[in-house]
């Protein structure tokens, strides 16, 4: 099936956010032969409704780092804050988008967006309304029947992103989530998740290899080495307004010369 994206978003999309801190997280993993330290004394404070990315090399650390934020691991040391209450575990106020989609085969579409609000108890009719109001959202209305091998990959991103957004989580952490498409859908959808974050304003977190995407998409980058520390901040100066062709520019070359250096 091709994929298709929305051009335009519904004007009111009703979102909280919440400030999130990492506070100086260490993960080691122990083994039978010697422990491996994954991440190593790392710290970060996303504001409220900020979009910021992690990027760094394989094996980094860096999905170890956004899964103690999730909650799905827990750290050797630090505290995972959001608005600055210790969360010790996963939670309802943060959404996880992975890379691989995730989604049960066996439900459709708008059974799977409706999962989590299945597992919150919510009434039927709430669910029903809130299922319709995220695939407006993300443009798959006409595929709420539809089950996700009859999906494109870009199609399959969506509805993981819906279901997340669905549950309303104050914080989004998307783990490479545009990193299985091809270089088309995932220019495509890197547009059309910006227009969503702007009218969502929900605080993000991202990872991602791509130094591109990093700088397209946030207000800050992250850059990670490979001993699992955090090396540089960049911010990110560019106009909050970001097309596709920004990434042509002198600014956006400057900030991804930059970073690959740093990578290096």
């Amino acid at each position: 099936m091709q994929t298709t994206f929305p051009t335009t978003l519904p004007q009111r999309i009703a979102t909280t956010a919440a400030k999130l801190e990492i506070r100086n997280i260490v993960k080691v993993f122990n083994s039978s032969k010697q422990p491996k330290l994954a991440v190593d004394h790392v710290s970060l404070e996303l504001a409220p409704n900020e979009f910021s990315c992690i990027v760094g090399p394989s094996g980094c650390g860096k999905s170890t780092l956004l899964s103690i934020a999730a909650g799905l691991i827990k750290a050797t040391s630090g505290q995972i804050l959001v608005d600055g209450i210790p969360v010790p575990g996963p939670g309802a106020d943060r959404g996880m988008v992975f890379q691989h989609y995730t989604l049960f085969p066996w439900l459709s579409v708008a059974n799977n967006v409706a999962f989590g609000l299945k597992l919150k108890k919510m009434p039927k009719a709430e669910q029903k309304a809130q299922v319709a109001h995220y695939l407006e959202i993300v443009g798959l209305s006409g595929s709420a029947n539809a089950y996700p091998k009859e999906l494109s990959g870009g199609m399959k991103q969506r509805v993981a992103i819906a279901r997340a957004l669905a549950n309303e989580p104050e914080v989004l952490l998307m783990d490479e989530p545009f990193g299985a498409l091809d270089s088309q859908t995932k220019e495509q959808l890197q547009s059309f998740f910006h227009d969503l974050w702007e009218k969502t304003h929900i605080t993000v977190l991202m990872i991602t290899h791509d130094v591109e995407e990093a700088i397209f998409l946030s207000q800050r980058v992250y850059v990670m080495d490979r001993s699992g520390k955090m090396r540089e901040t960049v911010d990110i100066g560019l106009p909050q307004r970001r097309e596709l062709d920004m990434k042509l520019t002198p600014e956006f070359l400057a900030y991804k010369k930059a970073i690959i250096h740093m990578l290096r």
